[in-house]
């Protein structure tokens, strides 16, 4: 499983959208005379057609909100308005439940859309590509000798902590099981077996969780300490423990099993602490406070690129067939360390099979915005 890159590094966890600012240009008119080739290098059939619509769907929900409203305000490019990118929505999503062929709907896309490009990590267009996705672990609403590791509501006093606020190893100790002893006593939601998977529900921001009961519970992002994002695997690997080319979650997963003892010592480098909500069994959600859609959203620096458009992803997608792929998608998502114009992570689903997709996706693509001709 490779959703390291994406997951250890932090680059999944949905954190809402900061307030509008002015934004450098990431974006350009694309110049790619390959353009017709890499837009077609894909298949809509009617399950990926339906993901597809749902995932239109709720961008143009989002763009009917106050949040959306702010968000477009002075963005950059002009030509990304919020009224552009939702005419956009409108037209494309016209074209998917009306065209007759692949060939007429490739056609009128080319000819009512315009393309811009992101620059990249390069000022050239090279995008880098993980995957995330949502976990499914067993836990208990009640600590026992098996279930050690809780999950904490927000605080409701988090915004009088003060600065510096509390670290991850003064809120929850070295091992992990002291929070009950602090600030955080009384804000427990459930606890897992496994430290390392309360862990990543930090890092992917939601989860179902199998409870003991045989119900499931899931949480989403509530909020977090004001600290920046530590990579657990980058800290292994200038410690020499695994190496850059072995960067995979599979490898710090084993390297844990092999050497459980330091955890104690790696998991208290990342202060950033994460605290959830119960949602009732509401799927995923992304930033824009919308649900995310598995293989139909994406998420990005939203300090640069508009939330709710429309884009086109080119990349190496390992699925089924493992073949390189183009895909329509939305941009509905943000992470804690996602920044800058070259980095994209995809939503893959949830549970195991959608973790195990997720964590193969470590690649370099392009990344395209589509909006309708004026």
């Amino acid at each position: 499983m490779r959703r390291f890159l994406g997951l250890m590094l932090g680059l999944s966890l949905g954190i809402g959208l900061v307030a509008a600012q002015p934004r450098p240009v990431s974006l350009q008119p694309a110049a790619d005379p390959a353009l017709e080739a890499r837009l077609w290098n894909q298949t809509l059939q009617v399950s990926d057609r339906q993901a597809l619509l749902t995932a239109i769907n709720h961008s143009l929900s989002y763009l009917q909100t106050e949040a959306a409203v702010a968000a477009y305000r002075d963005y950059l490019p002009p030509a990304f308005s919020r009224e552009r990118v939702q005419a956009s929505l409108e037209r494309f999503r016209q074209l998917l439940l009306t065209a007759k062929t692949a060939a007429a709907f490739q056609a009128a896309v080319l000819r009512e859309f315009d393309f811009y490009q992101s620059v990249g990590l390069d000022g050239a267009g090279r995008v880098h590509f993980t995957g995330y996705f949502e976990p499914v672990y067993a836990a208990s609403r009640r600590p026992t000798a098996e279930y050690r590791y809780p999950l904490y509501a927000l605080p409701p006093n988090l915004s009088q902590w003060g600065s510096p606020q509390p670290t991850r190893l003064q809120l929850e100790g070295a091992d992990g099981q002291r929070g009950g002893a602090g600030p955080l006593k009384g804000l427990e939601i459930a606890w897992l077996r496994d430290r390392l998977e309360a862990y990543l529900v930090q890092v992917q921001g939601s989860a179902r969780l199998q409870l003991t009961d045989g119900s499931i519970l899931s949480v989403g992002y509530a909020g977090r300490t004001d600290y920046p994002y530590v990579s657990l695997g980058r800290e292994l690997v200038e410690a020499g423990k695994i190496p850059e080319a072995g960067l995979t979650l599979e490898a710090v997963l084993a390297y844990f099993r092999a050497h459980p003892a330091e955890l104690d010592r790696y998991l208290p480098r990342n202060n950033r602490f994460v605290f959830f909500k119960q949602t009732d069994g509401a799927p995923a959600m992304g930033s824009l406070n919308q649900p995310v859609t598995a293989g139909r959203s994406i998420a990005t620096d939203k300090s640069l690129m508009p939330p709710g458009a429309l884009a086109l992803i080119q990349a190496d997608l390992p699925d089924a067939s493992s073949q390189p792929a183009s895909r329509f998608v939305l941009d509905q998502d943000t992470g804690g360390a996602i920044r800058g114009a070259g980095r994209v992570d995809l939503f893959i689903g949830t549970g195991a099979a959608a973790g195990n997709q997720a964590g193969l996706i470590n690649t370099d693509g392009q990344l395209y915005y589509l909006l309708l001709k004026p």
